[in-house]
């Protein structure tokens, strides 16, 4: 892999780390040194809510113990992105700890753990970003700490000694202390107010490549999901969702039938939905599906409906009908005489489809109501404190009364997100609360695939216009339809919902007139956040009508890109690297060595705090469209550990891909008509292309990793394919049209 890397410096400011060790934490050993930061402005997430007061038995992040092992609790969740590590290498660092001695595991609910702006989850890629800086601190007022606490004992002045990975060195005796055996006296002492960081000139552990801490139990099968879990005298639930959203459960036609098949304990209506409670998961799966159930149409007025007669290509024509102007979201010159002075104006539209998730692991909860009133909840989550606070307004307690347990995520990709609608949290409290047990809900594929909270459908219209000289000048763009953000965390009048315009509004390149807004129009389904949100469909959108208009101009999308970075030399950089990556941009068609003909595409998105250039070389097969090379030069600003971005950039790629050729959600009479993935196929193994990342670290503030490699590859491969073919194709996935290389295109 290739990198670049540019000297920097950057300040970023932290909650200061405080000694927690004499707090009674529970499961903190005897003598052992624990330590948290004190963060200001800590605020609850809820709306109106007080202030959160530190919690009295929340666990510490960081636990040095006697036998020198380090516990690390991390405020985020681990899905596979990595966090676990680079956090332990971010501790490590400043501790003097090798990351591989490092046991990271989740942290409870808790106002400690508040770390993304006075709230908690894990998303956005956001995770590493946000606590950089006061992880780096917490390692470092330890590390002082434990040099302290050997002076005294030592009786030599502090400044004498020196650490090395676990123990304190006194070089003039030659004498050492492994840290397990000084964090006794540790955890007496102050944390000190300032810290001295390492020079990242020294960094032993930050910014290199440090194998994956979770690779080896993943791959032997000791790592419990939440689908694995279990709980002594459980007993487990399948359900059976109505078809449609709004739909009750009335009459059951076979009650006494199913009641009397194996392992069966008991039948319930829920909301939307019927379930079957019994010894094992496979007799309630085969129970609720046997049984026969009347659905009755929802009462006027209510919520959270799908109409009968609502369809994907409705949806699509209804947003398509809807005129603007839409609330700007971003809005420079004047681009009403930007359009009228053009000496060509260029329209389009595009639209993406609804998606699922399609996660690995499919969504379980258990719940357990223990005798004092409280409730233990094992749930797959990436936001503790808030499904805390939901589960407690679905039991009807007090959130302090919910202990939530949070295991390893088994997919991510913003499935795990508080959408009670579409999570069996809610199914699984009140099932327990009736049979007076602890009880495992686990949803089949199906009902998975028919209650996700899904991407939206997306619709945008374009109005660019060119100068005499084939030069963009003015761009207009309108996205229609509705968004994630504003519907969890609350709309704001006459304002437009950034992930509905996203990857769309406040791109770099230097066209002088600029418009976006954002057109309302409510989705009656439940929304989710899909793997980089709106730029997942909103930069195919832009950046294929860039081509389009760099098209029209005559002018080569490549270059055209570079002479609009011409004054942002940060994107510019990442162009010219990813040119460089590919071998030197050519866009084609040309013939490759296998004589197939080929050509290539190329994108540039913004998402999360980092910024991306993608190429994409593609040909046709039975017309379809095959992906032989994806090149990704990406600058997070800065970094923690590249194989893990290497990782999540070939990760995002084959998502991207995926989307592009193949996902879709057709929705047909109110019901999504994909069930599973026989009716909703994904990138297979022999279509994943080749993929070549560069890492620029430009020194800009850290940006996400997780996402910022997806948003590219739609844009990409689809400008590459109308250079190939001719063919300008605005509506995903491609895998809706046959292609046909074009008549003398060589």
């Amino acid at each position: 892999m290739n990198r670049i890397i540019r000297d920097h410096s950057s300040t970023t400011s932290a909650g200061r780390p405080v000694n927690l060790s004499r707090r009674g934490f529970l499961g903190a050993a005897a003598g052992a040194l624990v330590l948290g930061f004190d963060l200001p402005g800590t605020k609850a997430v809820a709306q109106g809510a007080a202030p959160v007061a530190k919690a009295p038995n929340v666990a510490a992040f960081l636990e040095i113990r006697p036998d020198s092992t380090i516990l690390l609790r991390s405020p985020f969740i681990e899905g596979g992105q990595g966090i676990s590590t680079a956090l332990a290498q971010i501790v490590g660092e400043e501790l003097d700890a090798d990351p591989a001695t490092f046991v990271v595991e989740c942290a409870p609910p808790g106002a400690d753990y508040l770390v993304v702006g006075g709230a908690r989850f894990t998303g956005g890629s956001f995770s590493v970003r946000a606590s950089y800086a006061t992880m780096r601190r917490v390692g470092a007022s330890a590390r002082q700490m434990l040099l302290q606490a050997a002076a005294a004992r030592w009786r030599v002045p502090a400044d004498s000694l020196s650490t090395e990975p676990g123990r304190v060195r006194h070089a003039a005796s030659n004498r050492t202390l492994a840290y397990g055996e000084l964090a006794a006296d540790a955890a007496k002492l102050p944390v000190p107010e300032t810290v001295a960081l390492r020079p990242e000139k020294d960094f032993r552990w930050i910014g290199k490549p440090f194998a994956r801490l979770d690779a080896r139990d993943k791959s032997t099968g000791k790592v419990s999901y939440g689908i694995d879990l279990k709980v002594d005298g459980m007993l487990q639930a399948a359900v059976q969702h109505a078809p449609r959203r709004g739909q009750e459960p009335g009459a059951f036609a076979n009650e006494a039938e199913v009641k009397a098949m194996p392992g069966v304990h008991s039948i319930h209506r829920l909301a939307g939905a019927v379930a079957v409670v019994a010894e094992r998961w496979w007799y309630a799966r085969r129970a609720v599906e046997t049984l026969k159930v009347t659905w009755t149409e929802p009462a006027a007025g209510a919520q959270g409906v799908v109409p009968a007669n609502f369809s994907s290509e409705g949806r699509k024509a209804q947003l398509a009908a809807m005129p603007g102007p839409g609330f700007d979201a971003e809005k420079v010159g004047d681009v009403t005489a930007g359009l009228a002075g053009a000496g060509r104006v260029i329209t389009a539209s595009y639209d993406a489809p609804y998606l699922v998730h399609g996660q690995l692991e499919p969504p379980s909860a258990i719940a357990r109501w223990n005798a004092d009133g409280t409730l233990d909840l094992w749930l797959p989550n990436q936001a503790p404190e808030m499904f805390q606070a939901a589960a407690a307004k679905v039991a009807g307690i007090t959130p302090d009364k919910v202990k939530l347990h949070s295991p390893p995520l088994g997919g991510f990709f913003g499935r795990h997100f508080v959408y009670p609608p579409a999570n069996p949290f809610p199914q699984v409290i009140q099932l327990a609360k009736a049979v007076g047990r602890p009880v495992k809900v686990i949803w089949s594929r199906e009902e998975e695939f028919s209650r996700d909270a899904m991407r939206p459908l997306g619709f945008a219209r374009f109005k660019g216009g060119l100068d005499k000289d084939g030069i963009p000048v003015a761009i207009e763009a309108e996205a229609v339809g509705d968004g994630p953000l504003a519907r969890w965390f609350g709309r704001k009048p006459d304002t437009a919902d950034s992930s509905a315009v996203e990857g769309i509004a406040e791109k770099p390149y230097a066209i002088p007139h600029r418009r976006v807004a954002h057109v309302l129009v409510e989705d009656p389904n439940v929304l989710g956040f899909w793997r980089s949100v709106g730029h997942s469909m909103n930069d195919f959108f832009y950046e294929t009508f860039f081509d389009e208009l760099a098209d029209a101009g005559r002018q080569d999308p490549y270059q055209l890109r570079l002479r609009l970075l011409a004054d942002k030399p940060r994107h510019k950089t990442l162009l010219e690297a990813v040119g460089e990556l590919s071998g030197g941009w050519k866009r084609g068609p040309f013939t490759a060595a296998d004589g197939s003909k080929r050509a290539r595409g190329v994108a540039m998105a913004s998402p999360f705090g980092s910024e991306v250039a993608t190429i994409a070389e593609v040909s046709l097969k039975d017309g379809a469209v095959r992906v032989h090379d994806v090149w990704v030069a990406i600058d997070p600003g800065r970094i923690v550990n590249p194989a893990i971005i290497e990782s999540q950039v070939n990760s995002a790629v084959a998502l991207g891909l995926s989307s592009a050729l193949l996902e879709e959600i057709v929705f047909v009479d109110g019901a999504p008509q994909a069930r599973n993935f026989d009716a909703y196929p994904i990138l297979p193994p022999d279509r994943m292309p080749r993929v070549h990342v560069r890492i620029v670290e430009s020194g800009a503030p850290m940006g996400g990793i997780g996402e910022p490699g997806l948003p590219g590859v739609p844009p990409a491969v689809a400008n590459a394919v109308a250079a190939l073919t001719g063919q300008r194709v605005r509506s995903l996935p491609l895998s809706k049209v046959k292609f046909e290389e074009a008549a003398g295109r060589t």
